[in-house]
């Protein structure tokens, strides 16, 4: 039996669980910006930008470590569910494209490049990667079905693709998106030109590097 309008779907988060989803919200997002700004920055300067006590921050991620594979699985993790989303069409010369204007808008790209290397993934990683790897695969085997890539394109080549759009970032973000997509669009066409790609395909290992701890 379908809900009543007045009766909520789910039952609500109590005060200070709600309360503690919104700082936990708030916090990430301020994360965010300030690691895509600088990410050797301190966690007091996430504190401040957030608003909350270095304290309450600290209750809820114990050291920046925890605080930046937080975000990356986060990323990780909005990048699978853009994957799943484009694979519900049926069009299988449209799911490439719809996938890699899901990720650019989602700008997953942009915090990953900034923080492979500043922390060590864990193996909660795991799961996501292999799903991340399936989702990709797929995606480019339908792309192939429909003739809709050229030969030669591997999955590694989504993270260049990728990887240039989000190189693209203005102070206006209004202006960053339309120049991304622009940039995509041209990248697009070259997915789809016929001929013979130079060089070989990058190789995953080529992108697990970067992700040793800096010195």
């Amino acid at each position: 039996m379908a809900n009543s309008p007045d009766v909520p779907a789910h039952k609500p988060l109590s005060g200070r669980k709600a309360q503690a989803a919104r700082n936990d919200g708030i916090i990430l997002d301020a994360a965010r910006a300030v690691f895509l700004a600088d990410a050797t920055a301190p966690v007091a300067a996430v504190a401040e930008r957030a608003g909350v006590g270095i304290s309450a921050l600290y209750r809820r991620y114990p050291s920046k470590e925890v605080l930046l594979r937080t975000l990356c699985f986060q990323g990780l993790s909005r990048y699978n569910s853009e994957g799943e989303a484009a694979l519900g069409t049926d069009d299988d010369a449209r799911v490439l494209d719809d996938f890699l204007h899901r990720v650019v808008d989602a700008d997953v790209h942009s915090l990953t490049v900034r923080l492979a290397g500043t922390f060590t993934p864990d193996e909660s990683f795991a799961p996501q990667v292999r799903r991340s790897a399936e989702l990709n695969t797929e995606i480019l085997r339908r792309a192939r079905s429909a003739g809709a890539v050229r030969d030669g394109v591997t999955i590694t080549d989504f993270s260049l693709i990728l990887e240039a759009c989000a190189a693209v970032a203005l102070p206006d973000a209004t202006r960053t998106a339309e120049l991304r997509h622009r940039m995509l669009a041209l990248l697009l066409d070259g997915l789809r030109t016929p001929g013979e790609l130079p060089g070989p395909a990058p190789r995953p290992e080529d992108f697990a590097a970067r992700w040793q701890p800096r010195k």
